[in-house]
């Protein structure tokens, strides 16, 4: 599913799009997919021409970079001052016309003759961009024009014995056209740019890792190179997949973040670099100072991204021993909708320290992303230092009701307590995924993971002894913090309220000689209801876990208010909780921004949650 028009169309469309963003910084070069910095053109967008021979830009060095779309940003973002002057856009996955590209280098610099410093073509390594920009160079060069062109390839999953062809230009094309971008800016001459550039060029390294491969939009059929499970039913994914959906090094079952961040160094490494000797070395070593490029595929959510550039840079410095002082997050080069990222590495040794000042170099093109540069060289880094924290207010060491708990009269409560609180624990990790598919449809999603981790933090907890079973109310005290410190979210706060409640009423009875029953729990149980209701706001009908809870107190008396059954409770629970599934509206909660015929059939994952805790509690009860 693609937000699309006439696949036809689409390079236009997007051409136009760009142009509404940045009306005061972009131009498009007229009959071409050309993108020009605002201060080559004339007043007008359709101008194929300079807009002035006198034009300072038109006396320095320019830059050009382009390929097929669906990479995006790259490369148009990347036109702006100490960067591209221009971008030449080829159809989806293809390579820009010898057409289009000639025309670029026409309207960003001047012939020899008439004062122009010459226009550098900045080339990803694929057979029909180094061809198409070749000859396009080559026509300029006949038609007086100074051109050089250096070709990027950074990829280090095919391996140097692969053929004719090489590695693939990627990601770390991007802070190629950065360094060009800084000495152009500055005044260097073409050669020494060119220079620069290919220093900068033969110096990154770069490798990339897909969840889910590309989908091309407007493709009748979908792409056939799917990550699809193995046999094992495994999900799987694949190592060092190229920005157009080709072939990588191997398909392997899914890798934690760390693993897998371990596995792209790991593959830069091994393809190393070639040193002064022509020998194959590794790209990096201990000490060397590194420029870090974590490169968003397309379809990686922030939040993951983060997580990857922790593993990354934990591997490179607390293992490699290197120092990250720049670094950059986000989508450079993408490739559409692909679940999966790249790192481009580019260690700041040899004559690649040459190129500092010019990556560092201010630029105003829309898709750079400011480097952050930690701190010089031999200080201490922010990944490893320890980080300095505000002391948490302590709480206090007893509550104000000191040591006159009420006495507990039940039977081996701590015994049946410890039971009742693993088994229920259990209960829940095992319907994660019951809930969780709940939730994508009646919420966000988030019920099952959250119910989960609460659940191991009170199980953890118990298996640690952390939890006070000797009296209730301390053990309903414990276990508001063991959800407070794990769970979040509504639900969270929610049953934290609830065991803060159930807590406090125990330790409010009118007198210490009434000691704690089962009757005594039952109402405090109905305590930590009435509070989650109170503070909530929701009530039994608005479709959420209270729709379990206050028919499984109102069960809990029993009909004669005799005694406690939590058996009936749990049926009362389950019934409420069933009931949900047949409520066509929600009062809270993420459900309530739904429609009817999404609400309809599908039962509310919290009240699920409170029914399989009450189900469990009855089997041990019954025990």
């Amino acid at each position: 599913k693609k937000f699309l028009n006439d696949p036809s169309h689409a390079v236009d469309e997007y051409i136009s799009g760009l142009l509404l963003q940045y009306p005061t910084h972009l131009r498009r070069l007229a009959n071409h997919h050309v993108l020009l910095h605002s201060s080559f053109a004339a007043a007008t967008n359709n101008t194929t021409t300079p807009a002035s021979n006198h034009h300072p830009n038109l006396h320095r060095v320019s830059l050009l970079s382009g390929g097929g779309s669906g990479h995006e940003p790259s490369h148009a973002g990347y036109i702006g001052q100490n960067m591209l002057s221009g971008a030449i856009l080829g159809g989806i996955f293809a390579s820009p016309s010898v057409s289009s590209i000639l025309a670029s280098i026409r309207a960003v610099t001047l012939p020899t003759l008439k004062g122009g410093k010459g226009c550098l073509l900045i080339v990803k390594n694929y057979t029909g961009d180094r061809l198409n920009f070749g000859m396009a160079c080559e026509m300029a060069i006949s038609e007086g024009y100074h051109v050089s062109m250096v070709i990027v390839a950074d990829d280090c999953a095919v391996a140097r014995t692969k053929g004719i062809t090489g590695a693939r230009g990627v990601a770390g094309t991007v802070l190629v056209h950065k360094v060009a971008g800084g000495a152009a800016g500055a005044g260097m001459d073409l050669e020494a740019v060119t220079i620069l550039a290919k220093t900068a060029a033969k110096s990154i390294g770069s490798l990339g890792v897909a969840l889910e491969a590309v989908t091309i939009p407007g493709a009748e059929v979908v792409n056939d190179r799917l990550i699809k499970p193995n046999d094992k039913g495994e999900s799987m994914m694949e190592i060092g997949l190229g920005i157009h959906g080709e072939a990588g090094m191997r398909q392997c079952p899914l890798l934690s973040c760390n693993d897998i961040a371990d596995e792209m160094l790991h593959a830069i490494q091994r393809y190393g670099k070639e040193d002064e000797s022509g020998s194959v070395v590794p790209l990096y070593k201990s000490g060397d100072e590194l420029i870090v490029m974590v490169n968003n595929l397309g379809g990686i959510s922030n939040f993951e991204m983060s997580l990857l550039v922790r593993s990354l840079i934990a591997s490179l410095e607390m293992e490699a021993g290197c120092m990250v002082t720049r670094v950059m997050v986000g989508s450079f080069m993408t490739s559409f909708d692909m679940k999966g990222a790249s790192v481009s590495i580019m260690p700041l040794t040899g004559d690649a320290r040459n190129v500092i000042p010019y990556i560092d170099a201010e630029t105003d093109a829309p898709a750079w992303s400011k480097i952050d540069i930690w701190t010089q060289p031999g200080a201490p880094r922010p990944s490893s230092i320890e980080i300095d924290e505000i002391p948490a207010d302590a709480p206090a060491t007893e509550a104000s009701y000191g040591s006159s708990l009420p006495p507990v009269l039940i039977d081996d409560f701590s015994d049946v307590a410890s039971k009742i609180l693993s088994h229920c624990s259990q209960a829940i990790i095992s319907a994660e995924p019951l809930l969780t598919k709940y939730d994508t449809i009646v919420g966000d999603g988030d019920c099952g993971m959250t119910m989960e981790r609460g659940a191991k933090e009170i199980l953890q907890r118990l298996e640690l002894g952390k939890l006070r079973l000797d009296h209730p109310s301390s053990l309903f005290s414990d276990l508001a913090d063991a959800v407070s410190a794990s769970m979040g979210g509504t639900s969270g706060i929610l049953l934290e309220l609830f065991f803060r409640k159930a807590s406090t009423s125990l330790q409010q009875l009118n007198s210490v000689e009434e000691g704690i029953t089962s009757k005594t729990l039952a109402t405090a149980f109905q305590a930590g209801v009435d509070a989650v209701s109170f503070y909530g706001g929701a009530q039994q009908g608005s479709r959420t876990m209270l729709d379990a809870l206050f028919p499984a107190s109102a069960a809990m008396f029993g009909k004669d208010n005799s005694a406690v059954n939590v058996q009936e409770a749990a049926v009362a629970a389950r019934d409420g909780a069933d009931a949900t599934a047949r409520m066509d509206r929600a009062e809270a909660g993420r459900s309530n921004y739904l429609a009817e015929n999404v609400l309809m059939g599908t039962p509310d994952p919290g009240a699920v949650a409170v029914a399989i805790v009450m189900e469990a509690m009855a089997e041990i009860i019954s025990q």
